[in-house]
């Protein structure tokens, strides 16, 4: 299985299989993406929340590749009222998928679609593919329950916002892997704006210091998992 970063919260899942699943695929609005929506293709479409940076261009690569969508309930209603296919979720509920088992976190943020409709819950997302099980927070600040979702599952890999402003910033995403107990931390969601500017490397420096591993992945980079 591979795991590719583009920017942002922008990630790539390839399983073994050959299924491509896409996690909030801001491309084109993003100033450090190397890739455009004409170079992506996917199966499936997870959506952590309705806002223009993590929405991004999942509308225009699902022109090209019909993927489904996999979203809460709110949001997915809102794909489909766009023509597109879903699979209506919600926070707490996982489900098997073609590709492996899918289950929605809480995540403490908000939802809003670009035209200003209201998409229900934000939330974090664990796919469990491979044997492997990845850990993609969404956007969210700090909360306790990250300790009970590492409990629950042993994460692999946490993908973490660490941009602050918006989201947790690099203290609160340290405590959030000592929370959750992730064999490999990731950092997200910084340097696409000046408001959330943050040094992916000091997060990495504090992380390891607490005894964890961390990788911080270059734009564009894709890694075996």
């Amino acid at each position: 299985m591979k795991l590719k970063y583009f920017s942002h919260s922008a990630f790539q899942i390839t399983t073994n299989s050959g299924k491509i699943i896409l996690i909030d695929p801001f491309l084109s609005g993003s100033p450090n993406s190397p890739a455009k929506p004409e170079d992506v293709d996917a199966d499936f479409i997870v959506l952590t929340h309705a806002h223009g940076d993590h929405l991004g261009d999942a509308f225009s690569i699902a022109d090209r590749c019909n993927p489904l969508f996999i979203c809460v309930d709110e949001l997915a209603k809102y794909c489909k009222s766009k023509g597109y296919n879903a699979h209506n979720m919600h926070i707490g509920g996982g489900y098997n998928f073609e590709f492996g088992r899918l289950k929605f976190t809480i995540a403490h943020h908000g939802s809003m679609t670009p035209d200003n409709i209201y998409a229900g819950e934000p939330a974090g997302v664990i796919i469990s593919a491979d044997g492997k099980n990845i850990y993609h927070t969404g956007d969210t600040g700090l909360f306790y329950d990250m300790k009970l979702i590492g409990e629950m599952t042993k994460i692999d890999y946490m993908l973490l916002c660490i941009g602050d402003n918006f989201t947790m910033g690099i203290t609160d995403a340290v405590k959030a892997v000592e929370l959750t107990n992730p064999k490999v931390a990731i950092p997200m969601h910084y340097n696409t704006f000046p408001v959330i500017e943050a040094d992916p490397n000091e997060f990495k420096q504090k992380v390891e210091a607490k005894g964890f591993n961390c990788r911080v992945m270059n734009y564009g980079e894709e890694i075996d998992l």
